[in-house]
């Protein structure tokens, strides 16, 4: 007998370490201090070369035709998730990766957490492009992350940007209303996530900000659709880059069709008590302006969400499970031909973040688990987002609810994207190149600058922005460490009687909710309780104030507008960045617009319509408002 197909490839793969079965064992729990500045490139057998799905000279299609040729039922399967994954201690493999790659066959992950070491991402990406390599078909993995390149780090929809540049968040981006800078950003946020093996962006969020108590908002561009259409189109430009898409592009995945905006009573659609999107203004299609525009621009994927969509036309059931809004408006209206990855969740009941979470299954709660499959891959999803459950694909084929050709729908589209993307080609990255590439200088400043940039004021009574204080002037401090004042050789006091000036830091406000989950879910009233805005009030009435407000969803203020002798607004900056602004450091200054309303009251909040934009009476300040310093008049 001839060696094993699996066999040969091990031996036949150019790397500082032989891929023995005891090596590999060892690779997954133990980094190599071999594979440490080397860029792997495999090579294969003459025999393996010959396989069609391996000839790059072929065309695309003919090489995924001739790959599901060759796929058991089981491998097919495994290509229909997309699972978080985590990376083991320094940069390992854990036993955990081991079982859904090598024995469920899994290909696609979306990564967990914060990436602090570049070097060791980059190291433990190769390890999972080998574990793969080593399966029966060697089909690699595409590596997916939710955005990574702002502030905010909330499981399940953000990451803090830690060793990559750190911009403001997609509201900051939308102040500056300049969809050239979005795509400079996005050309920047792929070449990063590229380095250390990145290839599909969970984003960009294109709902329309409507109703303003929603904790989703921050990762939006704001209320406005044809502004999101805008800046979405030079988002996906970004990530696709100037060739077109390719084997330097990341995949785009635009999200929450049909438009997660209109949540009724602003509750997310995470938890039972947000199931459903409303539309009590008749402005369903006002939603799809964005997705229209994505779709146009190419963007490669499309996530539903979990809302079920009352008072429609369209079923009461979570989109993902939506036969109507996939099929029938996405696909047919719509023209959308690529891949329909579902939100996380839609089967299996979980523990996320210590916290219990039923199966985001909404309008299908009484379906099993097998149903809930089949309903979904009958909606035309392809792929289901969040889950691990091959065994219920397997099922479905076995007793011919689903039929294998329907399975091989979807599984040409992903596949299809794997070739495009040249992960058959060459799944690796470079160690090296990915330490100097993620986190450049030149990157780094530009998001450090767009911070500044994004910065509105809303109120600078008597001028006194840019601030020109007194060498021995002295300044009280919330919300930001006295360090960075006191290497500006400014002086930092105990209270605000002791103060010339005081300098707030303010996050919105919200009304915490439990859960290891849910707490990361900013949502409920828009206005600070009673208690806060008298210990508020009271250092406004002994010192002249500047607030810097974090609006990561719009806030009811009119208390602080009237009241601080200043009002800038952030969507995400550093307290240095704040600083110079302040102080108009190299002539730093705020240059961004609101890109939603600030409402006047809660009353006003609850009479509006959660589906159509600007609607809420006599806002305190309007999309659109900011101000500039006196001297750019």
């Amino acid at each position: 007998m001839g060696i094993s197909h699996r066999s040969q490839r091990r031996l036949n793969v150019f790397t500082s370490i032989l891929f023995t079965t005891t090596a590999m064992s060892a690779a997954i729990h133990a980094p190599s201090s071999s594979e440490v500045g080397y860029h792997q490139v495999f090579a294969r057998s003459t025999s393996e070369e010959c396989l069609p799905y391996r000839d790059a000279s072929l065309p695309v299609d003919d090489r995924v035709e001739d790959l599901i040729q060759r796929m058991t039922i089981d491998e097919k399967a495994g290509q229909l998730f997309h699972e978080i994954l985590a990376q083991g201690p320094n940069g390992t493999l854990s036993n955990t990766t081991a079982k859904v790659v090598s024995g469920k066959l899994m290909t696609h992950f979306n990564l967990l957490g914060g990436i602090v070491n570049v070097r060791t991402t980059a190291q433990w990406y190769n390890r999972l492009q080998q574990l793969a390599l080593d399966t029966r078909l060697g089909i690699p993995i595409t590596l997916s992350s939710d955005p990574r390149h702002a502030f905010s780090n909330k499981a399940g929809s953000a990451i803090a940007a830690n060793s990559f540049s750190q911009w403001p968040e997609t509201l900051g981006l939308a102040a500056l209303r300049d969809a050239d800078l979005v795509e400079q950003f996005g050309n920047i946020a792929r070449q990063e996530y590229l380095a250390v093996g990145i290839r599909s962006a969970l984003h960009p969020q294109i709902d329309v900000a409507t109703e303003p108590r929603w904790a989703r908002i921050s990762g939006t561009m704001g209320e406005d659709a044809d502004l999101t259409a805008e800046l979405a189109v030079g988002y996906i430009k970004g990530f696709t880059g100037e060739e077109g898409f390719g084997t330097q592009s990341v995949t785009t995945v635009s999200k929450h069709f049909p438009g997660s905006g209109p949540v009724e009573h602003g509750e997310d659609s995470h938890f039972t008590y947000g199931k459903n999107a409303t539309y009590r203004g008749k402005n369903f299609e006002h939603h799809l302006i964005p997705f229209k525009a994505a779709i146009a621009a190419g963007t490669r994927q499309i996530m539903p969400y979990y809302s079920r969509p009352m008072g429609t036309k369209y079923e009461e059931v979570a989109a993902g499970f939506n036969k109507g809004l996939i099929t029938d408006l996405l696909r047919g209206e719509l023209g959308f031909d690529g891949i329909v990855v579902s939100d996380w969740g839609l089967i299996t009941d979980a523990i996320i973040a210590g916290q219990d979470m039923p199966a985001r299954a909404w309008g299908a709660e009484n379906l099993t688990e097998l149903q809930r499959a089949e309903k979904i891959l009958n909606a035309g999803t392809d792929q289901f987002g969040g889950e691990q459950r091959p065994d219920l694909i397997l099922e479905l084929v076995k007793k011919g609810i689903v039929s294998e050709e329907r399975i091989d729908v979807s599984v040409r589209r992903l596949l299809r994207e794997k070739f495009l993307l040249g992960l058959f080609d060459n799944p690796f990255v470079d160690v090296d190149a990915a330490e100097k590439n993620v986190g450049k200088a030149e990157w780094v400043r530009l998001g450090f600058e767009t911070q500044k940039k994004a910065y509105t004021l809303l109120t600078n009574n008597d001028d006194v922005l840019p601030l020109k204080a007194d060498e021995n002037a002295k300044f009280y401090i919330e919300g930001l460490n006295k360090t960075y004042l006191e290497e500006r050789n400014l002086q930092v006091v105990e209270t605000p009687a002791e103060a010339d000036f005081a300098l707030l830091r303010l996050q919105a406000p919200y009304v915490p909710r439990p859960g290891g989950f849910e707490a990361n879910y900013h949502a409920g009233s828009l206005e600070y309780n009673a208690t806060e805005k008298a210990r508020q009030a009271a250092i406004y009435a002994a010192v002249p104030t500047i607030v810097d407000i974090y609006l990561d969803r719009p806030a009811i203020i009119p208390e602080i507008a009237d009241a601080a002798t200043a009002l800038i607004a952030n969507f995400g900056a550093s307290s240095q960045a704040f600083l110079d602004v302040v102080f108009g450091v190299d002539g730093s200054r705020p240059l961004g617009k609101l890109p939603f309303d600030l409402p006047r009251s809660l009353a006003a909040v609850e009479a509006n319509k959660e589906d159509v934009p600007f609607d809420t009476e006599n806002p305190v300040f309007r999309y659109g408002d900011g101000l500039s310093y006196a001297d750019d008049c």
